[in-house]
């Protein structure tokens, strides 16, 4: 999973807060979790293991917030 999809989900309303049910507003602090590095002779590369965001409701009268690397268990598609 990327920022980009995240985004997306943001944007299309498709992340949704547990506590209050509402599409969630906004993230900070993004950081792709790295897995190893490598570098050879003209040859490079990162294998990355996921993503950790904060996930913020923003929505009125709900203060949720939650640091996760399990953020795409909050993205619910269209039945």
């Amino acid at each position: 999973m990327s920022r980009d999809v995240l985004q997306q989900a943001i944007t299309d309303k498709k992340m949704i807060c547990p506590k209050c049910k509402k599409p969630v507003q906004q993230f900070d602090n993004f950081v792709d979790l790295v897995a190893s590095v490598w570098d050879g002779a003209g040859d490079s590369g990162t294998e990355f293991a996921g993503s950790k965001v904060t996930l913020i409701c923003g929505n009125d009268g709900c203060a949720w917030k939650e640091r996760t690397e399990y953020w795409d268990s909050f993205i619910q598609d269209e039945d």
